[in-house]
Order: C-alpha cells, then sequence, then structure tokens
C-alpha cells in the first residue's frame, strides 16, 4: 500500500449531515489549480496496479472514494480538466491530497470501495442511506434441540441462517408460523433447562416441549430436518407429508394428532398465501428495479429464497447528480452486498456495464457463482416488472413526503423566527427519578427524518440530586465545549440549526447562560413546555431566550410535528436512564474493585456466599478462596480496608 500526504484516519464526514455536506461543496469554488497539482504529484508515484484511491479536501476529510483496473490511468485522467463533467471539476477543484491502496484485483477493488464508501460516506460518492442490517431466522445447531430465532449482525452462532428478510415484522411473523407449522421451541438455553413442566407456548400448540420429554430427540430432528426443507425452498414436499400423515391419523380414528396435524398444515399454507408477491418459480433471487423522477433515484429490492417472498424494500441513494443510473445501479449494489450475503442469482432491470465485475467481487459472500442478468420473459420477467411498478409507487410516496416535509420546515422557520428551514435540529431532555441515574439525551432530527446514528446520552456527573436546571447546564456544557473544540469553524455538519429543549423558562435560561458562558451567542434556542394544564397535549408554549413566548393551534401539523420530536428525546431519555438503572440493580460491590473480573468474582461469591462476607473476610480467609492468589487476596483486603 502506497500513501500520499495522508494518514489513513477516520473521516469526520461519518459524522456529518449528507445533505449539508453536499451544500457546502455545491457552494465552493476553490482555486482547481491547487487541486491537479495535488492530484499530478501522486500520479508520479502510482504503478499500473489495481486498487482504490481516496481524495481528501483541505481538512483532510474524504471527498471519493474510487477504484480503478489500471491506478495509473484512471487517477490521472483527473488531471484533463476539460474532459471532466461539473461535478468532478468541483470535486477536484476541493482535493488537496490523496491515499491510495494498491489490490490483487478488480474485484477486490470493488469490495474495498464499497467497504470504504459505507465507512466515511464521502460527499461525492452514491451513498446507500439506509444501511441498516437485515434480520434472519437463524436455527441454531449448538443443542440437542435446536432453537429457531430471529438474528441480526455478524453471524457468529453455529447453524442456519435464512434470509434476509425485508423487516422485522416480516420475519417475526414467519417465525411465528413456523413455531405453529413445526413446533420448534424458541426459549433461551438456560430457560429451556430450568423447566420442570411445560410453558404457555406447549399449551397453545406452538412448541413440542422438548424441555420436559414431551418428543425426543429423534422426533424432534425430524422436525428440525422438515423446517430446514421448508425453508431451503422444499415446502411442497413439506406439505404433502403432512397432509400424508393427516391422512393416516384419521384414518387409525386418531383424531387428536389428525387436528394437531391440520393446525400444521395451516400454518403452511398461511406462509404460502402472506406473499403478496407471486414468486414461484424463480427460486432464490434478489430482485432490484430503479425509477427516476425529480432528480430523485428510488430502487425496490425484492427478497426471493426457495420461490417464498421474504418481503421487498425501498432504498432512495443520494449523491446521485450527474451519474448514470447504471453507474448508480452498480455503486448501489456493492454498497448493498457489503453486508448481506448475495443470492445466487441477481435480477435487475438494466444491463450493468460492470455487471461481470460485480458478480466476481460477489462470488465468494455467495459461496459460488453469483449471476446477474436482465430478465426478459417469464415469471422472472413478471416479477421484475412488479418491482418496478413498486419502485415507481415508492419513488411517488417519498416525493410527496419531502414536499409535505418541506412545507413543515418552513413553516417551522417562519413560526420560529429562523433565517432559513433548519436543515439539522437538536432535541434535548433528562430524565432520573429524584436524581437517581439521571441521564441527559439528544436527539438528531434532519430533512429526512431521525438521525438515530447522531443521537447522544450523558450520565450526569456534577449536577446535584434533582436539579433539573444543573443537568441540563451539565449537558450543554459538556455537549457544545466538545463541539466548539472539534469543529471551530462550523463547516462540519454538526453545528445545530435548531436546538429544541424539553421544558419551560427555566431550562431555557440554563441552556442559553451555559451557551453564552462558551461564548456561544448564534444557536437557535427554543424551549417547549406542556403549558399551564401540565399534560395536555395540544396546549404547549414555546419560550424563546428573550422570554417571549407563543403557541401553536391545537391542530396545527406544525405542532403535531414538534411533539413528535419532543416525544422522541424523551422516549430516548427514559430508555437511556432505564438502562442505567437496571445496570445499577444487578451490579455488585465487587465491580468497584480494581483486577477483580467476572470470573473472580464469581468465584469469591461461590465461596462466601455474599458481597457482605467478602468484604468482611479476614486476609487468611481470602487466600484460601479458589482462583485467588496471595497478591489479588492482598488488593480486595486494602480495598476494603484502606489504611488498615
Amino acid at each position: 500500500m502506497s500513501k500520499a500526504a495522508r494518514p489513513d484516519q477516520p473521516n469526520a464526514a461519518t459524522r456529518f449531515n449528507e445533505d449539508r455536506a453536499t451544500q457546502a461543496v455545491r457552494g465552493s469554488q476553490p482555486d482547481i489549480d491547487a487541486g491537479i497539482a495535488a492530484i499530478r504529484e501522486v500520479v508520479r508515484t502510482l504503478k499500473p496496479k489495481p486498487g482504490v484511491y481516496r481524495m481528501h479536501d483541505a481538512r483532510g476529510d474524504v471527498l471519493y472514494v474510487g477504484k480503478a483496473r489500471v491506478l495509473k490511468n484512471r487517477v490521472a485522467n483527473y488531471t484533463q480538466v476539460d474532459r471532466l463533467s461539473n461535478r468532478l471539476r468541483r470535486m477536484v477543484s476541493l482535493t488537496r491530497s490523496m491515499t491510495i491502496v494498491t489490490t490483487n484485483s478488480e474485484a477486490e477493488a470493488l469490495l474495498l470501495e464499497a467497504q470504504l464508501i459505507k465507512r466515511y460516506r464521502p460527499a461525492f460518492n452514491v451513498l446507500l442511506r439506509d444501511d441498516k442490517s437485515f434480520p434472519f431466522i437463524l436455527l441454531r445447531a449448538d443443542h440437542a434441540f435446536p432453537r429457531i430465532q430471529k438474528h441480526r449482525g455478524a453471524r457468529r452462532s453455529k447453524g442456519s441462517y435464512y434470509g434476509p428478510f425485508a423487516s422485522a415484522g416480516s420475519v417475526n411473523t414467519t417465525i411465528n408460523a413456523l413455531q405453529k407449522l413445526f413446533l420448534l421451541r424458541s426459549c433461551t438455553d438456560s430457560f429451556f433447562s430450568r423447566r420442570d413442566r411445560p410453558c404457555l407456548l406447549y399449551q397453545i400448540k406452538r412448541c413440542s416441549a422438548p424441555c420436559v420429554g414431551r418428543i425426543d430427540a429423534g422426533g424432534y430432528a425430524e422436525l428440525v430436518g422438515e423446517a430446514k426443507d421448508f425453508l431451503g425452498g422444499k415446502s411442497q414436499g413439506v406439505q404433502k407429508k403432512i397432509e400424508s400423515q393427516m391422512a393416516e391419523a384419521a384414518g387409525a380414528l386418531d383424531f387428536e394428532r389428525a387436528a394437531m396435524l391440520r393446525d400444521r398444515l395451516r400454518a403452511a399454507t398461511f406462509i404460502q398465501g402472506s406473499q403478496a408477491i407471486n414468486a414461484s418459480g424463480v427460486g432464490n433471487a434478489d430482485v432490484f428495479a430503479m425509477a427516476t423522477k425529480g432528480g430523485q433515484v428510488g430502487i425496490q429490492a425484492f427478497f426471493i429464497r426457495g420461490g417464498q417472498n421474504w418481503g421487498h424494500r425501498a432504498f432512495f441513494p443520494s449523491h446521485t447528480d450527474g451519474l448514470s443510473e447504471e453507474e448508480v445501479m452498480t455503486s448501489f449494489l456493492a454498497q448493498f452486498y457489503e453486508e448481506v450475503p448475495p443470492a445466487r442469482c441477481v435480477l435487475v432491470d438494466r444491463a450493468l456495464p460492470e455487471a461481470e465485475l460485480l458478480a466476481e467481487a460477489l462470488a465468494e459472500g455467495a459461496g459460488g457463482r453469483v449471476d446477474i442478468s436482465v430478465p426478459q420473459r417469464g415469471d422472472r420477467r413478471r416479477l421484475m416488472d412488479q418491482a418496478s411498478r413498486n419502485a415507481a409507487e415508492a419513488l411517488d410516496r417519498r416525493l410527496a413526503e419531502s414536499g409535505t416535509k418541506a412545507r413543515i420546515n418552513q413553516e417551522l422557520a417562519e413560526f420560529l423566527e429562523l433565517a432559513e428551514p433548519p436543515s439539522r435540529i437538536e432535541v434535548y431532555d433528562n430524565s432520573h427519578i429524584q436524581g437517581a441515574q439521571a441521564v441527559g439525551a439528544m436527539i438528531v432530527a434532519g430533512p429526512d427524518g431521525f438521525v438515530k446514528g447522531q443521537y447522544r446520552k450523558w450520565n450526569i456527573r456534577s449536577a446535584r440530586t434533582n436539579d433539573d436546571f444543573g443537568m441540563m447546564r451539565e449537558v450543554f456544557g459538556r455537549r457544545f465545549a466538545r463541539l466548539a473544540d472539534e469543529d471551530p469553524d462550523r463547516d462540519g455538519g454538526t453545528w445545530p440549526d435548531l436546538v429544541l429543549i424539553d421544558g419551560g423558562k427555566g431550562q431555557m435560561s440554563a441552556a442559553r447562560d451555559t451557551l453564552e458562558e462558551l461564548g456561544i451567542e448564534d444557536v437557535n434556542l427554543i424551549a417547549i413546555a406542556k403549558g399551564p394544564h401540565h399534560g395536555r397535549e395540544g396546549r404547549e408554549v414555546f419560550h424563546f431566550p428573550d422570554g417571549r413566548e407563543k403557541t401553536l393551534p391545537v391542530n396545527s401539523p406544525l405542532l403535531f410535528h414538534l411533539q413528535v420530536l419532543r416525544d422522541e428525546v424523551h422516549r430516548f431519555a427514559i430508555g437511556a436512564h432505564r438502562a442505567k438503572r437496571s445496570r445499577a440493580i444487578t451490579a455488585s460491590p465487587l465491580d468497584e474493585i480494581p483486577g477483580i473480573g467476572p470470573a473472580r468474582k464469581r468465584a469469591l461469591l461461590l465461596h462466601f456466599g455474599t458481597a457482605g462476607k467478602v468484604r468482611a473476610a479476614s486476609l487468611e480467609d481470602l487466600q484460601r478462596a479458589p482462583g485467588v492468589s496471595a497478591l489479588v487476596a492482598q488488593a480486595i483486603y486494602d480495598f476494603y480496608h484502606p489504611g488498615g
């Protein structure tokens, strides 16, 4: 790997509001000659190898991440200004340094490019905004009676994974139906080991109760095998088997077993019938269709596994100006599959120039060859047509919602007397019980809704018990002192255009005075209180820093929007407080002793019985505890008997 003028460190733009960053870039007109000079300096060091390049601005933030089959040729193209689009000229004019990473192949470069785009979120790359992890169904294999459960994140547990599903709702619905169909347990291993009688799930015929021996290991393994077949696409075979067993039970006059099998068959039919999209004959495939309108791009994705529709989701990539639809789709797919395992068949609605390269890059994640193709006829073509219709409808809804949000934002600016509609709104609140486990919370809202990755919480340190105003002063002092230190020029997109405070005059005064002490006098502050009839929503009073108050009509859409912001920070603050309170309840006095980890803490409690007896133990008694050396025993004794 070779580098030029820039260490490899995370880009501050990962914390920025993307739309504000883009607007800042568009408004900049630096000297393009400086950018060309910086690029030419790098070109001289390059060799004709594949790799990835990053362009940095004067602050060191990443402007663009690109990949190339021949780095030297690709980077040199940026010095040919006459051949560049206006978008690329702006990028070059901002460039002051570059980072180069060579790879073994262009496919490897494509994968690395997607990883770096998701990490740095540059202003000139196509960005996949909705990059939340997708839920899977996990059928574990680390227990004699495997458990079925929902799973997100890294796939470290041993077992079979089925997905992705488009949403938590779709996977929960499927798991509930699968429990009725295959009677598999969903409880934790610890709950399973403690049972001495069946739980409620057995009573409502959603579990076979292996915990108390109502089914043996062989019978349960047969159910697990059927579940794997069903999820693997052999659903018709499983249904025929259940139908045959039901007929046999009825013929033998075993009507109780026949009724149980009938209920299982209904569950199978429900799963099949709940598929809103007919995907029969498609097998395993991911389907992507694009729609464009008003400068916006929408991509609809269908997830088909075993001929079953496992949900669909719409995506709206950003930073697509000046790019062809094929470039947007290719970049989207590379980022989408950076974390999601691809199906062996990927169907798209248009030919992609780099389809073969993308397929090669995705093959490793799929565990075999991946085929990227445009369906022309039959079931696949009908499915693609349906995806295209969904993409267009989703984009229309998105544009309508954006128009409504823009109007609300304009009304907000007028009501709160702001110079322009805010792009970044921060909302603050505190939560505690009589001062105990006090937590300060901040949420962030942007033009497209809540930006949950930028929510923050603070453990209150210095404020006195039950002092709401002191807590607000501490939160604002810590938040804005750090902000002034990290982004003094306010060009990073992390400064708020509007700050909302859940509270009244007292909280407003605390926040205003704290900012004045820090020398910050130009942040728009508004406090929102529930008014004279405390607790009655719709009577909120808005307090301005100069002491003025305003109200809104009860049926005002703007009032509802502000209530949603206030309720969200209230929810986040209460959640943070409850989590802190739960940790405090389960905490042990032994946690405070330096050098005592979970294993030694467990050994001490098993030996002495309680933490109080550990505290009262003599040095000799501590040394007799298993796993406790003389040095550790001395440390424990000294902790409880300082100076003794």
